[in-house]
C-alpha cells in the first residue's frame, strides 16, 4: 500500500512537532508494509526529491504566505500527479491552502485527515475560511483526533464524530540518537546538575513568557531549547526581568536535544492556548522518564501528563501557579523521581510509535477498501 502525506513543511526544511509526528508515521508504518511519500513546500526553492529514513520527500517551492498560510500553485499539479500512484492521501490540518489544493487536484483517492489543531489565532480569517473548511472536512473519508481530550473539547470535531477516531501520536525511542560522554559532559558543565527544560519551537502559544514570569525572583535554573519567531521578544522579556537563571540554548540537533532531555530534572511545558493540541516535546520528556509540568488547556497535553501521576498540571496563563508547581517538584526529589517513572510507564503503555503505526495502518486499509471499485461477478449463463 502507498500513502501520500501532504503538509506545508517537513524535514529537512523544518523541524517541529507536526514534522516529527509525520516522520514517526512514515517510519512506523513502513514496518507494516506501507510505503510513504511526503509532499511539502520549500522556502529555499529546492525541489529535488529526498530519501529520509526509508520514505521519499517531494518538495515544491513556496510562492508566498498570507496570514501564515503557505501557498504554492505548483503544489496542486504535483499533488494530482503523486496521488495517481497512492492508495490513500493523508492530509494534515490546519492549512487552508491544502483544502484548496485537495479540490483543485481532484485526486479521486480515499483521504484521511489528521486534525492537529483548531484554528485559534486567526479568528477574523476563520470566518471567511469556515465554509471551505467544513466542505473539506466533510469530503474526506476519515478524520483522526490525536487525543480523546481534543475530540471532547473541539467544536469543529464535534460535527464529525461519526467519522472521527482517536489515534494518539507515538514516538520510537530507537530513532533517537544516544549522545556520547563528551557531549553530555559539555552540557553538564554549561547548564549545571539540576534544571528545568523546555524544548520546542518558540511560538506565541507556547506560554514561555509565563514561564519567564514564573521563575523571576526564584533560584530555579531553566533551559529553553529551540528557536522561533518570538525568540528576540522572549530574550528581551528575560532581560527586563533580570533573569540570570534562564539559558536560551537555541536550535539544537537531535543529539544535543537528547543530552538535555537526559540531564534535566523535569520538563516545563507552559503552552497556554489550544494551538498546542498535543505536545510532541512533552511526550519526549515522558519517554525519557522525566516528571512534567503543563497547563490544562483541554488538549492532548493533559492526556500525556496526568496531574499527580506523571507530573503537575496547572491553570494556563498563571505564573503564580506555575511557580508553585516548579517549587513543589524542586523541593521533593522523591516525588519527582516517582512521577518520572510513571511518565515513562505511561509512554510505553499508550504512546509508542508501533501503536500509532498500527492504528494508522488499519485506518488506511479500511478507507482504501471502502474506496476500491466494486468488481461485479459475470452473470451466470442461462
Amino acid at each position: 500500500m502507498r500513502v501520500l502525506h501532504f503538509y506545508k513543511t517537513y524535514f529537512p526544511d523544518s523541524v517541529g512537532g507536526i514534522e516529527q509526528a509525520i516522520r514517526q508515521m512514515c517510519v512506523g508504518t513502513a514496518r507494516l508494509g506501507i510505503a510513504s511519500e511526503v509532499l511539502s513546500l520549500s522556502r529555499d526553492g529546492r525541489n529535488a526529491p529526498l530519501a529520509v529514513e526509508g520514505h521519499t520527500v517531494q518538495r515544491v517551492p513556496l510562492d508566498f504566505e498570507l496570514a501564515s498560510n503557505a501557498v504554492s500553485l505548483r503544489a496542486i499539479g504535483r499533488l494530482a500527479r503523486l496521488a495517481q500512484d497512492a492508495d490513500v492521501v493523508h492530509y494534515h490540518f490546519p492549512w487552508p491552502f491544502m483544502d484548496v489544493a485537495h479540490f483543485a487536484a481532484r485526486t479521486g483517492k480515499p483521504a484521511v485527515v489528521t486534525y492537529h489543531s483548531d484554528i485559534v489565532r486567526q479568528q477574523a480569517l476563520l470566518r471567511l475560511y469556515r465554509p471551505l473548511m467544513h466542505r473539506f472536512l466533510g469530503s474526506v473519508d476519515a478524520i483522526v483526533a490525536t487525543s480523546p481530550n481534543y475530540l471532547a473539547t473541539s467544536a469543529v470535531l464535534g460535527r464529525y464524530r461519526d467519522k472521527t477516531r482517536v489515534i494518539a501520536f507515538g514516538l520510537d525511542r530507537g530513532t533517537y540518537p544516544e549522545p556520547d560522554a563528551v557531549r553530555m559532559a559539555q552540557w553538564r558543565a554549561r547548564v549545571g546538575p539540576k534544571f528545568f527544560l523546555f524544548v520546542g519551537v518558540l511560538r506565541y502559544y507556547k506560554g514561555l513568557h509565563i514561564l519567564l514570569d514564573a521563575v523571576a525572583g526564584t533560584p530555579y535554573p531553566v533551559v529553553i531549547a529551540g528557536a522561533g519567531p518570538i525568540e528576540r521578544e522572549l530574550k528581551a522579556h528575560a532581560a527586563r526581568l533580570g533573569l540570570d537563571n534562564v539559558t536560551f540554548a537555541g536550535a539544537l540537533d537531535e543529539a544535543d536535544k537528547v543530552a538535555l532531555l537526559q540531564l534535566c530534572y523535569a520538563v516545563a511545558f507552559p503552552s497556554h492556548l489550544r494551538s498546542e493540541a498535543f505536545g510532541i516535546s512533552l511526550l519526549e520528556g515522558a519517554m525519557f522518564g522525566k516528571p512534567m509540568i503543563s497547563s490544562e488547556i483541554g488538549t492532548g497535553t493533559s492526556y500525556i501528563n496526568v496531574h499527580g501521576e506523571s507530573g503537575l498540571v496547572v491553570p494556563p496563563s498563571d505564573p503564580a501557579a506555575l511557580r508553585a508547581a516548579l517549587q513543589a517538584l524542586w523541593d521533593d526529589p522523591q516525588m519527582a523521581r516517582a512521577m518520572g517513572r510513571r511518565a515513562e510507564e505511561r509512554y510505553w503503555r499508550l504512546f509508542t510509535s508501533a501503536q500509532m503505526a498500527e492504528g494508522y495502518a488499519a485506518l488506511y486499509r479500511e478507507v482504501a477498501a471502502r474506496g476500491a471499485p466494486v468488481v461485479l461477478a459475470p452473470a451466470a449463463a442461462g
